[in-house]
C-alpha cells in the first residue's frame, strides 16, 4: 500500500500538486511565434539606394521620419487590437400540434359468419362490431434563447507572419497576475495592412479568423471547475 501511495504521489508531482502554495507561472515567450518574429531579421525584397542626404531630409520614406507611416506592416511590428464586444440576441420559438382520430368497422351480417363466430367467442364478445379504434395525440414545444455579452479590452499584438498576398498574421498575448490568480488574454487572426488605422490600431471586427480568449487560471478558477473524476463521470454515465 505504501509503495502504491508513493508511486501515485510521484506521478502527480508534475501536475497541479507542484503548484501548491505557489502563484501560477506566466507562459514563456521564448519559442513562441512572437519571439521568433521579434528576433528574426527578414531579408529586404529590394535594396534601397543609400543616399547621404536621406538622413537629413524631412521627406524621406523612412518610417522614422516626420511624415513616415508608422503603422505595423512587417513581421515583428506591434499594433494595438481594440476589442469592444457588445452583443445581444433573443430568440423565442413556440410550436403546437394536435390530432384526434376515430375508426370503427362493423360486420352485422356476412353470410351468417359473424353469428357462427359469436358462438365460439367468449361470453360478451361479438363480431357485430369487429374493429373499433380511437387515438388522440397532443404536442406542444417552447424554446427561448437570451444572450447578452459585453467585453471591452485593448491588447498589443505582434505581426508574426507576412503572407504572400500581403495579409498579416497577428498574435497577441497578455497576462496579469493578481495574488494567486492569473488573467490571460489571447488574440490571433489575419488583418489587412489597409485596415490598420493611422493610430496603429485595428478593431476586432476587421480581423479575419479572429480567435479571442479571455480567461484565467489559479486557485479561484480551479475551485469553479468540477474535479477530473466528476467530468469523466458526466461524460461516461448515460443517465
Amino acid at each position: 500500500m505504501r509503495v502504491h501511495l508513493l508511486t501515485l504521489i510521484l506521478m502527480t508531482g508534475c501536475g497541479p500538486l507542484d503548484q501548491v502554495g505557489k502563484a501560477p507561472d506566466f507562459s514563456p515567450l521564448e519559442g513562441s511565434h512572437q519571439h521568433h518574429a521579434m528576433y528574426s531579421s527578414p531579408m529586404p525584397e529590394q535594396a534601397d539606394p543609400n543616399d547621404p542626404a536621406d538622413a537629413s531630409s524631412l521627406w524621406t520614406s523612412n518610417r522614422s521620419s516626420l511624415l513616415g507611416d508608422r503603422r505595423a506592416g512587417h513581421s515583428g511590428d506591434i499594433l494595438t487590437v481594440v476589442i469592444e464586444i457588445n452583443d445581444s440576441a433573443q430568440i423565442s420559438n413556440s410550436s403546437g400540434r394536435s390530432r384526434t382520430g376515430s375508426q370503427s368497422m362493423a360486420i352485422p351480417s356476412l353470410f351468417g359468419i359473424p353469428q357462427r363466430l359469436d358462438q365460439e367467442l367468449p361470453e360478451g364478445a361479438s363480431m357485430a362490431e369487429a374493429v373499433a379504434t380511437d387515438s388522440n395525440s397532443t404536442f406542444s414545444g417552447n424554446g427561448s434563447v437570451a444572450r447578452n455579452e459585453k467585453l471591452t479590452l485593448r491588447v498589443a499584438a505582434t505581426v508574426v507572419e507576412e503572407l504572400p498576398n500581403g495579409v498579416l498574421r497577428i498574435e497577441g498575448q497578455q497576462e496579469v497576475r493578481v495574488n494567486f490568480e492569473l488573467r490571460e488574454l489571447i488574440v490571433t487572426g489575419y488583418v489587412r495592412p489597409a485596415d490598420v488605422s493611422r493610430q496603429n490600431e485595428i478593431t476586432y471586427d476587421k480581423i479575419a479568423g479572429a480567435r479571442i480568449s479571455y480567461g484565467g487560471r489559479g486557485q479561484i478558477t480551479d475551485v469553479q471547475q468540477p474535479r477530473y473524476g466528476q467530468q469523466i463521470t458526466d461524460i461516461l454515465l448515460p443517465f
